[in-house]
């Protein structure tokens, strides 16, 4: 692969949410050239979902168990949805230079070096005819870093003609931020996004998540719960810094005695005030926000992140981009990156201790 040449790159990835498979396509030159395509999402099988959820709920199995059989269940839904994706668009082998495979992540703790993703990239790669890099956080982690945010050397890509400065933030599981100003990129996780909502609703009323906001706009958020929650010190830490999707459920415990209406508007108000406080972490306040991953379309979300910001808060379709694919689109980018030996990650994004190269390539054949 020459250094200057675009090609034609799948990504894909399932977040920390687990509500599908994000797939989409990218045509990129692994630097300033980036043409994204189309996307598609494909369900789990309920019952793969359930199990990735009862693991997630039991960090020592995450950590330390061989999975051998959840690993393959990951692997083949992926390599299913990436069939999909190629039947559905009309893209064949031939077309895609390379795939990249995020996988599964059931465990992340980069505080003693360990991130886990589920999910063989050698199998895919197998299955497919098509050359696949996976494992883009270990070499990051290993060397002291986050691990996470992972798409924000996308980001500055897609925002290189934007008025600057802009915050891009990432509404999924947990909310994570890029800060861009030209030469300036600076990335960390903020704090809950939808998962501490998504896991309340479903224990309150059998549902996956408040829709729209409709539930938490509907209550009364608990300002001392909230402030409570405030307190933990990961909010001032300083960025670079990053989150398992659990880290916060267990101090959110107190909305359990409230009704759910106000329990729902509570955690809500929660993500909201924990995305505020990433302003302590960036040297000038952004000119825009633009917001991206499922929590874009919560209404109740967006009406409260612009009456806090006091400025432009909108979603990334704004500007052109599709919301619902860019973390996929970014793990095509970062495979072509990858295979170029160019940087996935910076010290100011993950905090490694200097521009990280990173991902593990499998020969199609």
């Amino acid at each position: 692969m020459s250094q200057g040449s675009p090609v034609k790159a799948i990504g894909v990835i399932s977040g920390t949410s687990m509500d599908g498979i994000d797939v989409s396509i990218v045509e990129t030159d692994g630097d300033t050239v980036v043409t994204p395509g189309p996307g598609r999402t494909f369900s789990y099988p309920d019952d793969l979902r359930r199990r990735l959820q009862d693991l997630i709920a039991e960090p020592a199995r995450a950590q330390s168990e061989p999975l051998e059989d959840l690993d393959q269940a990951v692997t083949n839904a992926h390599v299913a949805a990436i069939r999909r994706f190629m039947d559905e668009t009309g893209t064949s082998a031939d077309e895609v230079s390379l795939i990249g495979f995020h996988g599964q992540t059931v465990y992340h703790r980069p505080e003693i070096r360990f991130t886990r993703q589920l999910g063989a990239g050698r199998r895919v790669a197998q299955e497919l005819g098509i050359d696949t890099v996976d494992r883009f956080r270990h070499a990051d982690v290993a060397s002291g870093g986050e691990g996470a945010p992972f798409v924000p050397l996308y980001h500055r890509a897609l925002a290189s003609r934007l008025e600057q400065p802009v915050m891009i933030l990432n509404l999924g599981g947990v909310g994570n931020v890029t800060y861009i100003d030209r030469d300036t990129v600076i990335a960390f996780d903020t704090g809950p996004a939808s998962a501490l909502l998504d896991d309340f609703v479903l224990r309150r009323r059998g549902i996956s998540y408040d829709e729209n906001g409709r539930l938490a706009a509907s209550g009364t958020a608990d300002a001392k719960l909230v402030a409570e929650f405030m307190t933990n010190p990961f909010f001032d830490r300083p960025a670079p810094k990053s989150l398992d999707r659990q880290d916060f459920h267990a101090r959110a415990k107190g909305v359990e005695a409230l009704p759910d209406a106000d329990g729902a508007a509570t955690l809500a108000e929660f993500t909201i005030e924990s995305v505020v406080a990433a302003l302590r972490h960036v040297p000038r306040r952004p000119l825009r926000w633009l917001v991206t991953g499922g929590g874009r379309r919560n209404a109740h979300f967006m009406n409260r992140l612009r009456a806090r910001l006091g400025v432009s808060v909108e979603p990334v379709e704004t500007v052109g981009w599709d919301g619902d694919f860019l973390e996929a689109q970014a793990f095509g980018y970062l495979a072509v990156r990858s295979v170029k030996g160019l940087p996935l990650s910076l010290p100011t994004t993950t905090g490694v201790p200097h521009p990280m190269p990173g991902g593990e390539l499998h020969r199609a054949a």
